[in-house]
């Protein structure tokens, strides 16, 4: 135990950030010594720390004492006491940020042990789903509003830089626990930033994938593909599975504003779902659509973009009446026509009223530039664009 906390004391002396957050993280090798696998070290580390530091280390400790015993209810609970020393130790750090790789880990290992300790507690029968997750944001945005009042003037100093490890933390529990209206106060503290673009490529791709995955959900369908392509194209080559996570939401999003993916790039993220879906769109097929759609109805739904595939029935529609409106080559087209064209594609129960519903909701969403005149049952398109690829 003396080499372990040696190296913590030498690590805050020399203001060494990386390293003392490689020695509180629960992932690093020292979390598996027996020596420092003790329940109660307090009266060691107060050898070596002044008070709060004393209090931190000690319940680090704690933690991994707790690891060895398999509990992350104890690990979660010594950990909150770990984050609410260190506050008070890097709020002391007046005109200092050296310590934001130690927040960053302390943040992350606090999600993960609440994740963990409400699966345990779950599956004892002591504790409902969530329940430690939730308790948990609380702990972080502490640690969220330390950063945010930081004022003083010198940038690189500034702890504001460690504001988008912390709500990127925060977006994956409110994610977790379906409360995504939470997240809108923190776009907004993010937004305002003068710095919200020079953040670390990592944390900016994380953050710019949930608000991304946000902005789906809330049908901003133009601000999602912005987010999630950055997201996309960012993610580190190598880190596929990543990727593969970014395009579930981002495909749907494109196909909404009439960009179909194609077929290798389904192929190369093993996305094999999409491919009946995107095929039905195209051609215009809506009975093909529903059943591509019932076909992977469980993957559509745990990744929660079933709704929201749902929808583009509608675009299957204009396709459909895309192509129609050029096999005719007229302007002037009878709503009898697209009746028919439905009839061939399987809707042999849709009647001229259903029909006449179906063009008027096209023209709304923007989907056709045109009007339907009744009294000559045709639908009069725009000579210019009559099909516009994207919704207005």
């Amino acid at each position: 135990m003396t080499q372990y906390l040696d190296s913590v004391h030498n690590a805050i002396r020399t203001q060494d950030g990386k390293h003392w957050s490689q020695l509180v993280n629960h992932k690093d090798n020292h979390t598996t010594s027996h020596k420092l696998q003790v329940q109660d070290s307090h009266n060691t580390t107060k050898n070596y720390f002044d008070p709060p530091l004393d209090e931190m280390m000690s319940n680090h400790l704690r933690v991994v004492w707790a690891l060895s015993q398999d509990n992350y209810y104890e690990a979660y609970n010594a950990h909150v006491n770990v984050i609410q020393n260190f506050i008070k130790v890097f709020q002391a750090q007046k005109e200092e940020n050296w310590a934001l790789p130690v927040l960053y880990v302390l943040c992350l290992d606090l999600r993960i042990f609440a994740l963990r300790a409400d699966k345990q507690r779950v599956k004892k029968g002591t504790g409902k789903q969530n329940d430690v997750l939730e308790k948990s944001a609380e702990f972080l945005m502490n640690c969220f509003r330390v950063c945010v009042s930081d004022t003083r003037a010198s940038i690189p100093n500034s702890k504001k830089w460690g504001m988008l490890a912390v709500v990127n933390q925060l977006f994956k529990i409110y994610f977790a626990i379906n409360k995504l209206q939470l997240c809108k106060p923190l776009i907004r503290a993010i937004d305002s930033l003068a710095i919200k673009d020079d953040f670390s490529k990592s944390h900016l791709v994380t953050y710019r994938y949930f608000v991304g995955k946000k902005a789906m959900f809330d049908a901003n369908y133009k601000l999602a593909d912005e987010y999630l392509t950055y997201a996309f194209e960012h993610s580190h080559r190598a880190c596929r599975k990543n990727k593969r996570s970014i395009l579930i939401y981002l495909l749907p999003v494109k196909m909404q504003l009439g960009k179909m993916p194609s077929l290798k790039l389904l192929k190369q993220y093993d996305l094999q779902p999409f491919v009946a879906v995107r095929n039905a769109v195209i051609s215009g097929n809506y009975l093909e659509l529903t059943k591509a759609l019932e076909e992977n109805q469980s993957f559509f739904i745990q990744a929660g973009i079933y709704l929201i595939l749902e929808k583009l029935k509608i675009v299957t529609f204009r396709n459909l009446f895309k192509k129609t409106a050029l096999i005719l080559g007229t302007h002037q087209l009878p709503i009898e026509a697209f009746r028919i064209a439905l009839h061939l594609m399987g809707e042999t129960d849709m009647d001229i009223d259903e029909v006449h519903c179906i063009i008027a909701n096209l023209i709304f969403e923007g989907y056709i530039k045109g009007y339907i005149s009744l009294q000559h049952q045709k639908l009069i398109i725009s000579k210019q664009n009559p099909f516009p690829p994207f919704k207005k």
